[in-house]
């Protein structure tokens, strides 16, 4: 029951090799945090699993299907999706308006949609639902302009589960974030993941030790390596590489 399989998986641009023949497997329902330091390649990473990116070579597997040559949203239809570093909502739609179009996209409604809007009951009621576990309620007829920062990630990461994907990847949801903030969307991280498969890019310590199953590392294009949490706190090459003084 394997979510995400890459296997010797490599991208160059050009001559420059980013990503170095990384191996690794994600089993379905695991919290698993990729870390390294900046440029170690963790983006690309995302970007090749979720194909913004073509592999220059080597195999991923999502949810058991070949990604080779597919586009991102038919790798969405085979049960996955992202957050992005920067925030990617619709600032002049509410909060709801925002929420309903990720349920539509996932339904195939694609942008032809406007006309079927008043006869969603069933739609409707699972925008509010989804605005309920988001903590969103009463933000629901708010611009998502003007929303907080931590508010508009949360609802960047309600709109990329709004589709019932079962493999969830967020691009470090809690950069830029205070303290309150971060504790806030790591709340609301661990309870939208539940029963799903979640891989993360996260600097914040705090949040890969209290979150992730297990953290991989990654340095210059490399694993060096995969583990709990316990023993990737202790591992000598990864505080050298990448923890220092935050493995104490």
């Amino acid at each position: 029951m394997t979510a995400i399989q890459l296997t010797d998986v490599r991208k160059s641009f050009g001559r420059t090799e980013i990503i170095r023949g990384v191996n690794l497997t994600i089993p379905k329902g695991q919290r698993h945090a990729i870390i390294g330091p900046n440029g170690a390649g963790k983006t690309t990473l995302f970007n090749l699993i979720s194909g913004r990116f073509p592999i220059t070579s080597g195999r991923i597997e999502v949810n058991g299907n070949d990604t080779a040559g597919l586009a991102p949203q038919q790798i969405n239809h085979l049960g996955l999706s992202r957050s992005f570093q920067i925030t990617s909502i619709f600032p002049r739609m509410t909060v709801f308006e925002n929420i309903r179009c990720g349920l539509l996209w996932s339904r195939g409604h694609r942008y032809s949609f406007w006309s079927l809007l008043g006869s969603q009951k069933a739609l409707t009621e699972e925008a509010e639902q989804l605005l309920e576990r988001l903590n969103l309620s009463s933000r629901r007829n708010v611009y998502a302009g003007l929303l907080s920062y931590a508010e508009q990630r949360s609802l960047e990461i309600g709109i990329t589960i709004a589709g019932g994907a079962d493999v969830i990847l967020l691009d470090e949801p809690t950069a830029g974030m205070s303290h309150s903030e971060t504790d806030y969307v790591q709340h609301l991280i661990r309870t939208i993941s539940e029963g799903k498969t979640l891989v993360m890019v996260e600097h914040d310590m705090g949040v890969v030790f209290g979150l992730a199953d297990i953290i991989t590392v990654l340095v210059y294009g490399e694993v060096i390596a995969s583990d709990t949490p316990a023993n990737i706190r202790g591992n000598r090459a990864v505080q050298q590489a990448y923890l220092g003084e935050e493995a104490a």
